[in-house]
């Protein structure tokens, strides 16, 4: 929760039932979390996350969300792995589209800790770019100190494109 909570809330004076830090630690990882989150009018409703979350400023969140992903890595760090596997991959979220509003698909790239099935980073790619753009900025996100670093080849959906 500490790593969250210099995050601006966006939200007007009205419906502020819900604590902005635990609306946002929550849609991270609900279930465990909200046994241990002050939630005086029980579990936010979907809507509640989507109008916060939609109204958060990406690159304050994103400064909020790599505080707590170093707190967990220099935590994992202290586990035998001496040399974490890192992969870097650019996956396209189904159906996030908007074709009424003429908007493609999201596009992004994460890196991920194989070690300790925790993602690490994730950055949208830009509208008509490709993920080869987006992987110097991710990487900038995390620590690479003594880490093997793989990235993903494209897949081709054409058979016999490899």
């Amino acid at each position: 929760m500490r790593h969250f909570e210099e995050l601006e809330d966006p939200r007007s004076e009205v419906n502020l039932r819900h604590p902005l830090v635990s609306v946002v630690v929550i849609s991270l990882k609900a279930e465990q979390l909200s046994m241990v989150l002050p939630l005086p009018y029980g579990t936010p409703q979907k809507d509640v996350y989507r109008r916060v979350l939609c109204t958060l400023k990406p690159d304050a969140f994103q400064v909020c969300f790599v505080s707590w992903l170093q707190s967990l890595r220099a935590e994992a760090a202290a586990t035998v792995v001496q040399q974490p596997i890192l992969a870097v991959d650019g996956k396209t979220l189904r159906r996030s589209h908007d074709r009424k509003n003429d908007l493609g698909a999201l596009h992004s790239v994460t890196v991920w800790a194989s070690d300790f099935g925790l993602t690490l980073a994730q950055v949208a790619t830009a509208e008509k770019s490709n993920e080869i753009t987006a992987i110097p900025e991710v990487l900038k996100l995390v620590d690479l100190g003594g880490a093997i670093v793989m990235i993903a080849p494209p897949r081709h959906e054409a058979a016999g494109d490899f």
